[in-house]
């Protein structure tokens, strides 16, 4: 059985992963559910270009048909106000319709180190965690587990 089943609930509700997963992006995409992968920085700068450019509503329409969009490293870099306010469109576009998976290794408690408008922090984790499955996968990372791993293995 995969982890998303064609009738879970789980397509319309958002996950935080604090720590990090994207299993469920995977799982989504192998039953041919449109889904999207992308990283804070990648859609901030899309949205970014896209307002730029005066296609902003275009850009945001293409996110809101996915069914799933999972945003990887949130908290790596302080984000600009203008920069959050673009991302809040796509979340609160999405709350109560469709899901979203963000991954992050901070607590809610410092997103505001890299979400500098308190208002729009305290409002971006209401629309994220509203009914949202919130997931706390360990303060060790994935990739330096693999390195050591692979070390090990390669000392034997």
């Amino acid at each position: 059985m995969s982890l998303v089943s064609a009738r879970s609930p789980v397509l319309r509700r958002s996950s935080v992963f604090i720590g990090g997963l994207t299993g469920l992006c995977v799982a989504a995409c192998r039953q041919r559910r449109r889904v999207r992968f992308t990283t804070a920085t990648a859609l901030i700068n899309e949205l970014a270009e896209a307002a730029h450019t005066n296609q902003l509503s275009r850009a945001l329409g293409r996110w809101e048909r996915l069914d799933l969009i999972c945003i990887d490293e949130l908290g790596y870099v302080p984000l600009a106000e203008t920069a959050c306010e673009l991302m809040f469109q796509v979340i609160a576009d999405r709350a109560e319709k469709a899901a979203v998976i963000v991954t992050t290794n901070l607590p809610f408690s410092e997103w505001s180190h890299v979400i500098p408008n308190p208002r729009l922090c305290k409002a971006l984790i209401d629309r994220l965690t509203d009914q949202a499955h919130i997931i706390t996968t360990g303060t060790d990372s994935y990739r330096f587990r693999r390195t050591t791993a692979q070390r090990k293995a390669g000392k034997s």
